[in-house]
């Protein structure tokens, strides 16, 4: 998503919703911006699953340490051991060695993103063991910057929801999908500004 396809996006969602352009109006000096390559964003999306931000900083950097995060063979390559001694519980070095082989077996292909759909791309990422449909939507929305992903699921997306527009009632999965049907095509920019009324510190995934 370019500069100008967030400008545009920003426009459109303000002209038509009073609460949004208050936000967007708040908080002009962000947009959304990618982090990292591909593999190394998942996998610092398997690190940091159920721990906090800080014990995952952590963890991340004795890993980079310990070897090249940007590389699926270098994990593939790495002893178990170590990747225990670094911090990864069992479970997540099952999680990141799947990972890794997934991008060295061609499973999954970056470079065939762009002529995939989002749906197509979230089917290639939950076939990783411990990839579950929030993480592959927050890759696309951090990784891939997809204009309009909506993380139903995402309890920071609820809340926000819920204090801006349902009187505090926090939505269910199936009613925030309604819901977010009045923003389409700029879903993934709603949310941004969303989840920006909750924690006005950039993100990023």
């Amino acid at each position: 998503m370019s500069p100008e396809t967030w400008a545009l996006a920003c426009r459109e969602l303000a002209a038509g919703d009073a609460a949004l352009a208050g936000l967007i109006e708040r908080y002009a000096d962000t947009r959304l911006r990618s982090r990292g390559e591909p593999y190394q964003t998942l996998l610092r999306a398997i690190v940091g699953q159920q721990i906090s931000t800080q014990a995952a900083d952590a963890i991340w950097a004795r890993l980079e340490a310990l070897l090249d995060t940007s590389s699926p063979q270098a994990m593939g390559q790495a002893d178990p051991q170590a990747l225990r001694t670094a911090g990864l519980s069992l479970r997540k070095v099952e999680y990141a060695r799947d990972l890794a082989l997934h991008f060295v077996d061609g499973r999954i292909d970056p470079a065939a993103f762009d002529a995939l759909d989002d749906e197509a791309i979230i089917a290639e990422l939950t076939a990783v063991r411990g990839i579950g449909r929030w993480t592959a939507e927050m890759f696309l929305i951090f990784n891939l910057l997809r204009g309009d992903v909506w993380p139903v699921d995402d309890i920071g997306l609820q809340k926000a929801v819920a204090l801006h527009y349902l009187d505090g009632e926090r939505p269910t999965p199936a009613a925030l999908r309604r819901f977010g049907e009045r923003w389409r095509p700029w879903r993934t920019v709603a949310c941004w500004y969303l989840w920006r009324s909750l924690d006005p510190q950039e993100v990023l995934y």
